[in-house]
């Protein structure tokens, strides 16, 4: 009986997801299994999708789970990596790009120390975007939000339906949000979570 081409040791099987758990606009997901790969899975990002390699006896189930531990594996690994100020005003023009044709264009975009009780600001008629830098380690989807949410404000300046509108484009808007929520909620707490009593 001929060997099964796509399950021999040498030939990989493929599968791209093209719409991954983050919905559309977030980058696609390529599944690659390998008889060779016995026990261990890995990802990295290519480009703008993400590969997942996974051994070829995996189910269906599994791969779905594993799918989504590392795509929050690489995200914890990501949100450690700080960007700086160049690296910031470059993801500012790759998001204004794919969710808004490019037409928000900042003339800056920078971290700032003095904003502690806003998560970002931007002046329209400067074209200058400001984020608190308590975002920095926090995941890269909800810096994406709040770069997002200013650039919008390049286009549209007050937070009435046009502007929501824009941001519908953003797949993780709501979940964004409701983290930055969460740590708002969180510092208002008496003791905070593992704070011990004095």
């Amino acid at each position: 009986m001929p060997a099964d081409p796509l399950h021999s040791a040498g030939k990989p099987q493929r599968s791209t997801t093209s719409l991954p758990p983050g919905g559309p606009g977030a980058s696609a997901i390529e599944v690659r299994r390998s008889a060779r790969r016995r026990r261990t899975v890995s990802a990295y990002r290519e480009g703008d999708r993400t590969v997942v390699l996974i051994p070829a006896r995996m189910s269906e189930a599994e791969e779905k789970r594993w799918v989504t531990v590392m795509l929050d594996k690489l995200a914890a690994q990501e949100s450690k990596r700080v960007l700086g100020d160049s690296e910031l005003a470059e993801r500012a023009e790759r998001l204004s790009a794919q969710y808004f044709d490019g037409r928000a264009r900042p003339t800056s975009v920078r971290w700032v120390t003095n904003q502690n009780t806003r998560w970002g600001s931007c002046t329209p008629s400067e074209g200058s975007i400001r984020l608190s830098h308590r975002l920095q380690g926090m995941p890269e989807y909800v810096v994406d939000y709040v770069l997002l949410h200013e650039l919008a404000h390049l286009l549209v300046p007050g937070h009435g339906p046009r502007f929501w509108r824009l941001l519908e484009a953003y797949p993780r808007t709501e979940r964004a949000k409701g983290y930055l929520e969460g740590v708002v909620a969180a510092e208002r707490l008496p003791n905070p979570p593992g704070a011990r009593d004095e």
